[in-house]
């Protein structure tokens, strides 16, 4: 696993707080797959020498970073989620009790990790070439943020018990038919027992 981050997207409560504003988008693929149980065990399990990132989307009060903004951002301005100060914009308890564990890197306001963030900056120095995603949702973020890294060269790896959709059906097509276009697929269980193959 050398050489390879973890990006965590969207691990925050209006994802998956039960008063989350957004949880109902994800619940479904969120319980069935059991994802938070499944990301949290594979990051207990993660050597030190293996980063942990997490890139959550946060907006200011009048949401002035999203102009004339379409689809998920559009829903997320209307719905008022993702809120700076609220709870709903704050990182899950359980990632927060992992501490300086995990770096923090802000300034996500659109679908991908990469843009108006410092993530790429941070992979470069660290010397990272190979990125695995866990989150939501698979069909927005996740998507997005893989194909961005794969442009910009580096291999990606989906944890596909780890990620959420919109319906378990969008989840198992996103796995099975668009991932490995350009990425490795595989779940959070055979990414900790064969690290020699990432």
């Amino acid at each position: 696993m050398k050489n390879t981050a973890v990006i965590l997207i969207g691990f925050q409560n209006d994802y998956f707080s039960e008063e989350g504003i957004l949880t109902d988008v994800v619940k479904e693929s969120l319980e069935e797959l059991d994802v938070l149980n499944n990301t949290m065990r594979m990051l207990k399990s993660l050597p030190e020498n293996v980063k942990v990132i997490s890139t959550p989307i946060i907006f200011s009060d009048d949401y002035s970073e999203l102009i004339d903004p379409v689809g998920i951002l559009e829903v997320i301005k209307n719905v008022k989620a993702f809120k700076k100060g609220s709870e709903g914009a704050e990182t899950i308890d359980e990632l927060k009790d992992m501490g300086d564990r995990i770096t923090h890197i802000p300034g996500k306001h659109g679908l991908n990790a990469f843009t108006g963030t410092g993530l790429m900056d941070f992979l470069v120095e660290n010397k990272i070439d190979t990125i695995v995603l866990a989150g939501c949702v698979c069909s927005i973020c996740i998507d997005s943020t893989g194909r961005s890294a794969f442009d910009q060269g580096l291999d990606v790896i989906m944890l596909s018990d780890c990620i959420t959709g919109r319906t378990m059906f969008e989840q198992k097509f996103y796995c099975d038919e668009i991932f490995p276009l350009y990425s490795k697929v595989i779940n959070s269980k055979e990414f900790i027992t064969s690290p020699d193959e990432v």
